[in-house]
């Protein structure tokens, strides 16, 4: 399953930027605006840093399987309410609900996957010292309490996969969400309170973004952690620098999918369109730059010509539409600008490129060719059903062109020649590639890019580790006493 992030919500502005957003439920299909919700008051904050401090010092006293056994029935809780909890995302930020119904579905398997293997990931390693006599171990401590800001264009994963393996090490965490979705993280705090996680282990709020900082810089918070855009990633991150603290970011990308020759065109056709169209093509994973050699150019561009022209836009409840709206009406605003901007400067459009004549935040899936680098579609991300493909020469034109990026997060590799697709794989700079299936998410699987995607992994074994003590324990066995000499 495809999933991620970087949405404009999470951009850091000035404080009175942020006094003009609001959290709030604002139906990117109707444009009504449902509900609104109050800042959590800036007086209020180091009361909720104190209660997260203190239920890390109980929390961590706690055994590691009591720990898993809340985050497995969280989980359990999570299957129980997926049509509740789908639909509020439906709602929110206008997810089509199966795709919603499908993120929640990860989203237990990644519960699960902590609960299950979290004890033996924490486990102490053995070391063999090379001097001295004894034994030497490596243990995993938790650390504190720890901040999270996440995006909206999955608002139930994102979240978490960072609370899944942080709970279970032993951590609390503070959620600020995107304010596009109040419900959603509402609903995850309490998931997590009626699995039986004390008050303060895991906390909701509705912090401005003025208020970011003072919950970073607060001594009794051990780290920060944020998916989302460069530009708030690099606020985050040196703000935590600033503080000392460690960070995990987790940005944008601009994800290359090289096609390297025309076998089983219809099969890559499938997933390059599985590829930038789930989530309506708002995951910082999609595959943005289709990228296709000579000979399967007119095969693929023909096929993907096709396939871009099935999506009816219409209401994301209804389970007949295959376009659901962007999450808001700015974020449409944006993308069709960065397409006009590509028309204006000379490239061609194969399809869509408008906005259909309907109400919502719609965007027409569109396919642009003949984009060179003065158009913001060459270099920036597209967070919407848009994609440019390029047509090279041959592998080195590709694995030239899909390196020629300010991001390095996900990439996709598709050959009836395997040995051909590794070798190109393996010159491909960024934190995961793919061959033969568009670049995805799963528990087992470590998640995370390089350059301007940012630092640091989430999922796996490796994201017990990213906000933990790994502590060296020394044993030497103690001299014995020399027995005094008889005289």
């Amino acid at each position: 399953m495809t999933a991620t992030q970087n949405p404009p919500q999470q951009q850091p502005k000035t404080a009175s930027e942020s006094a003009e957003r609001r959290y709030a439920t604002v139906d990117p299909f109707t444009g009504e605006t449902e509900k609104e919700f109050d800042f959590t008051p800036t007086e209020a904050i180091d009361g909720i840093i104190g209660t997260a401090h203190a239920a890390y010092q109980e929390w961590r006293q706690r055994t590691v399987e009591e720990r898993a056994g809340v985050v497995r029935r969280a989980a359990e809780l999570m299957d129980e309410r997926r049509d509740e909890l789908a639909a509020l995302a439906t709602k929110e930020m206008g997810k089509r609900r199966e795709e919603a119904a499908g993120e929640l579905f990860l989203c237990s398997m990644i519960l699960n996957y902590y609960a299950d293997n979290g004890p033996a990931f924490l486990q102490p390693t053995p070391i063999q010292p090379l001097l001295g006599k004894g034994e030497a171990v490596v243990e995993t401590q938790p650390v504190g309490a720890l901040l999270a800001i996440e995006p909206w264009n999955y608002p139930y994963y994102q979240v978490v996969r960072v609370a899944g393996p942080n709970l279970v090490l032993g951590n609390t965490v503070i959620l600020k969400h995107a304010e596009i979705v109040p419900q959603c993280a509402q609903a995850i705090e309490q998931l997590f309170t009626d699995a039986g996680a004390p008050e303060g282990v895991f906390t909701n709020t509705f912090l401005r973004i003025a208020d970011v900082e003072q919950v970073i810089a607060d001594p009794r918070i051990a780290g920060v952690t944020l998916t989302g855009s460069e530009r708030a990633g690099s606020a985050v991150g040196a703000l935590a620098g600033k503080h000392l603290k460690k960070s995990v970011l987790e940005l944008g990308g601009s994800d290359p999918f090289i096609v390297l020759d025309a076998e089983n065109v219809g099969a890559t056709v499938k997933a390059a369109t599985t590829g930038r169209m789930q989530n309506t093509g708002q995951a910082c994973i999609a595959a943005k730059r289709l990228i296709v050699t000579e000979d399967a150019y007119e095969p693929f561009v023909a096929g993907l010509r096709q396939a871009f022209s099935t999506f009816s836009p219409g209401d994301p409840a209804d389970p007949d539409t295959t376009l659901a709206p962007l999450s808001s009406e700015q974020a449409a605003k944006d993308l069709h600008a960065q397409i006009q901007d590509a028309v204006d400067k000379g490239a061609t459009v194969l399809a869509g490129g408008g906005r259909p004549d309907l109400p919502g935040a719609f965007v027409e899936p569109t396919l642009l060719t003949d984009v060179t680098p003065e158009m913001r579609a060459y270099h920036e991300e597209l967070f919407g059903p848009a994609a440019v493909v390029y047509r090279v020469k041959d592998a080195d034109e590709a694995v030239a062109l899909a390196n020629d990026s300010v991001y390095g997060l996900g990439a996709t590799v598709m050959s009836s020649d395997l040995d051909r697709a590794r070798a190109v794989a393996e010159r491909i700079e960024a934190g995961m590639v793919w061959i033969n299936q568009p670049t995805g998410s799963s528990p087992e699987l470590p998640f995370g890019g390089i350059k301007r995607s940012g630092y640091g992994r989430e999922l796996s074994e490796l994201a017990m580790f990213e906000f933990a003590n790994r502590r060296l324990l020394r044993t030497v066995p103690a001299k014995k006493a020399e027995k005094p000499q008889a005289g």
